[in-house]
């Protein structure tokens, strides 16, 4: 992206728009290296599934993914009630020497993984009067939305479709609706492909895309990561080009006024 063209989250400045997790990788150097293929800068983590130093004896991920480096987002993955996320983050805290943006999540159920907005809305309340920055998974709601904004979230992430499902984006409509009332980042996150899916996000005007499936469920997942850092810049850049106008009949690309015969 162009030097100027950054994204703040929390006060802090990066360049990529582009954040990824690192869950179903085949082991830590292969995700290692899509991280590094995607570009990204913040890179999101399950407390509860991946080892950050929480056991000795098993491999860290932060050997292969160093906090220096990367923005470690720790995230509360599996939690489904408010009481669980907040002693996640609480956890996670503890681990990252002080560490306060977070991932929040709370889910509804097992099956659609959909957020439980009730459980959301409780846990970031508390969590941003315990000092933490919280960015928040949530439905693609409006309302919703606004009030995590209200609330003092310092990014709202709405989902495209369900958690790993690859639908792409089902409710362009929603998501322009809240990026309309936004004035925080709104993330895409949950739902993305291929890397269509996240130049439509970008186009739509949000101001960034998280996914972990798409990039990790890929053939070739290296590849895959890289594939969805041009798309994202790709579609940053045509949202901020402005898109010509939907015209229902042709229009000729060259004029007719002034041709020679």
């Amino acid at each position: 992206m162009h030097s100027n063209d950054t994204l703040t989250i929390a006060g802090k400045e990066f360049s990529s728009r582009l954040f990824v997790g690192t869950g179903k990788y085949q082991d830590f150097s292969q995700t290692r290296d899509a991280i590094v293929s995607s570009g990204a800068e913040i890179v999101t983590v399950a407390i509860r599934r991946t080892n950050i130093g929480q056991d000795k004896q098993e491999a860290n991920l932060l050997d292969y993914l160093s906090p220096e480096t990367f923005t470690i987002l720790p995230n509360t993955a599996g939690c489904y009630s408010a009481k669980d996320a907040i002693r996640t983050c609480q956890l996670a805290r503890e681990l990252l020497d002080g560490h306060k943006l977070v991932k929040l999540e709370v889910l509804g159920d097992e099956k659609t993984l959909y957020p439980n907005v009730v459980e959301t809305i409780k846990a970031a309340e508390v969590l941003i009067h315990d000092g933490f920055d919280v960015m928040v998974y949530t439905s693609d709601d409006p309302i919703i939305a606004k009030e995590l904004e209200q609330i003092g979230c310092v990014a709202v992430m709405p989902l495209a479709a369900p958690i790993g499902s690859g639908l792409g984006i089902r409710n362009p409509y929603n998501l322009k609706l809240i990026l309309e009332n936004a004035n925080v980042p709104i993330i895409v996150d949950a739902g993305v492909g291929t890397a269509s899916d996240a130049s439509i996000a970008m186009e739509l005007g949000c101001d960034g895309v998280l996914m972990n499936t798409a990039i990790a469920a890929a053939k070739n997942p290296i590849l895959m990561a890289s594939a969805m850092k041009h798309a994202i810049i790709a579609g940053r850049e045509a949202f901020l080009a402005g898109r010509m106008p939907r015209k229902l009949y042709a229009q000729a690309s060259s004029p007719i006024d002034g041709t020679f015969f």
